[in-house]
């Protein structure tokens, strides 16, 4: 059957003017200061005469048969028995109008059935639907809305800087880039620079934001890179995204060159995005992006994490990331819910966390006493404590066990080694066992590393270990992972709560309902028990 208010709508303005009358027009435009647009004109008509009117006089028949696709017109030929192969199609147009359509006649009737029209309704009657809703291609949930609106109304009444605060697995990327493209379709011929500190998340930036663009875009902008192999020129950076690497703009600032690129990079972006915003302050970070904010315009910072804190008990560290971010903080909230946590778990964005705790007594001979634990950074255990733990042969099998026990029931599972070579042991132990498991650390090169990433990433059916030491604690995204072996004590609650969510990804996330986490307890170093814990851990700093 074919329709024929979709066929009125392909009419010109001429066919439009033959219905209606040029004098009708004449009186429309007329009543209208800024005249009539056409298609209202023939939304008029679809309003004012049914079907049965529009096929049942000659005149408007006519121009509905001329509207008629090539195929379309060879159909009603057919069907009228007036199709003839040797025809022309310009002759079955004529053939088909010339037919008589005598009221009651067998070829109105067979036209009315043709274009499904009932006696006594109009077009618009027939095909009349008051609602209609509309699907989104790059929408956000309520609780991201309510959050992204909330960092809105905070830049734009005069403060400069925010901490958007969202768990992991919450869409704290998605709800950033529609930050970014209201702010870009406000702002033309400007720049917007994404930080970020791993090449894993810079890919995941600039791919997202290309994602929202194109559904949330009002116009042709560009995506610059800036990390790794890829690096921006300056005399071609028009408006747009820029995602950089920060270990690439600590390079990229060194020497008089170096001094020349920061300042004209500052001088053409007015806003600057921080992912895992924790580390802003940190030393080695906090320089290049103080420059970015202080030369040039004014600008307005996003910091994004999951943990806003610098440490878990030197509440110092973590006033400084307060008052670098003005103690203004949009933390996600949901209504019915204590902690946003609970809600993703229970909406399937996050899988349902079971922990396993297990206790492990070091040996004296390993030296780590208080003298030694007093030795760590500000913010975490050094590599020295770490490795001595990896020359622990006990503590190497009960993390060996766990995985060959996990491996029985999961089909993905992360293993966070203490240290390089502990990594490659259980891996290789694990191999001779029969399991598919291979090691990933910071010695790992480019080429390799994505062999074994992808190969983890795989769908094959078989059981998969990835050990690693130093790596995989951000924008690695994997979310079939339902298992993570928590081998290496921290007191830092940002890295734990990081290694948790790569195992944690829900099944309305590409992921599982369930996940389980080991964590070995060593002897008188603390442990953490949650990822919702984390998540409100640091509130009494930024009141």
């Amino acid at each position: 059957m074919l329709n024929l208010k979709e066929i009125l709508l392909r009419a010109d303005e001429m066919s439009i003017q033959d219905i209606l009358g040029e004098q009708t027009i004449k009186i429309l435009n007329l009543l209208n200061e800024d005249g009539i647009y056409l298609s209202e004109l023939k939304r008029l008509i679809l309003n004012l005469h049914s079907g049965e009117d529009l096929l049942s006089n000659p005149k408007y028949r006519k121009i509905i048969i001329d509207l008629l696709k090539l195929d379309e017109a060879k159909t009603i030929a057919r069907i009228l028995g007036v199709y003839h192969s040797t025809d022309t199609p310009a002759s079955w147009y004529k053939t088909i109008k010339d037919l008589r359509y005598h009221r009651n006649s067998e070829n109105l009737n067979t036209l009315f059935s043709i274009f499904n029209i009932q006696k006594g309704k109009t077009i618009i009657e027939e095909e009349c639907i008051s609602e209609i809703t509309i699907t989104v291609q790059y929408g956000l949930f309520e609780h991201q809305r309510v959050a992204a609106r909330k960092v809105q109304n905070i830049l734009n009444t005069g403060h400069e800087r925010v901490l958007l605060h969202m768990p992991t697995g919450s869409g704290k990327t998605r709800t950033s880039m529609n930050i970014i493209s209201d702010y870009l379709r406000a702002n033309e011929k400007t720049l917007v620079i994404w930080l970020a500190n791993t090449e894993e998340l810079c890919e995941q930036a600039a791919l997202e934001f290309e994602k929202a663009w194109t559904v949330l875009g009002n116009r042709e902008i560009s995506i610059y890179r800036h990390w790794k192999n890829h690096n921006v020129e300056l005399s071609q950076l028009n408006e747009g995204l820029i995602v950089a690497g920060l270990q690439k703009l600590i390079s990229s600032s060194k020497g008089t060159n170096g001094r020349h690129f920061m300042v004209e990079l500052a001088k053409r972006i007015s806003f600057v995005v921080f992912d895992e915003a924790h580390q802003s302050i940190a030393p080695v970070y906090n320089d290049i992006v103080s420059y970015l904010l202080e030369v040039g315009q004014p600008k307005k910072l996003i910091g994004l994490s999951a943990t806003p804190g610098r440490s878990f008990g030197n509440i110092e560290e973590d006033q400084k990331l307060a008052d670098f971010y003005h103690r203004k903080k949009v933390k996600l909230e949901v209504k019915g819910y204590a902690n946003p946590i609970d809600y993703l778990t229970d909406a399937g964005y996050l899988a349902k966390a079971n922990f396993n705790y297990i206790k492990h007594k070091n040996i004296p001979s390993l030296g780590i006493d208080d003298e030694n634990k007093g030795s760590s950074t500000p913010y975490d255990y050094t590599k020295e404590i770490l490795s001595k733990l990896a020359e622990d042969e006990q503590r190497n099998l009960l993390l060996v066990n766990q995985a060959i026990r996990l491996s029985k029931t999961h089909k993905r599972i992360i293993l966070f080694a203490p240290s390089v070579e502990c990594s490659n042991i259980i891996s290789f132990i694990l191999q001779s066992q029969g399991i598919h498991a291979r090691s990933l650390t910071s010695n790992t090169d480019n080429s390799q590393r994505k062999l074994i990433i992808n190969d983890f990433k795989n769908n094959d059916d078989s059981p998969k270990i990835l050990c690693n030491y130093g790596v995989l604690t951000t924008g690695f995204d994997a979310p079939k992972t339902s298992a993570a072996i928590i081998g290496r004590p921290t007191t830092s609650l940002i890295l734990y709560s990081q290694m948790v969510g790569r195992a944690i990804r829900g099944i309305n996330a590409g992921g599982n309902i369930e996940a389980e986490i080991v964590t070995v307890i060593d002897e008188d170093l603390p442990g953490f028990r949650s990822v919702a814990e984390a998540f409100e851990n640091w509130e009494d700093v930024w009141e």
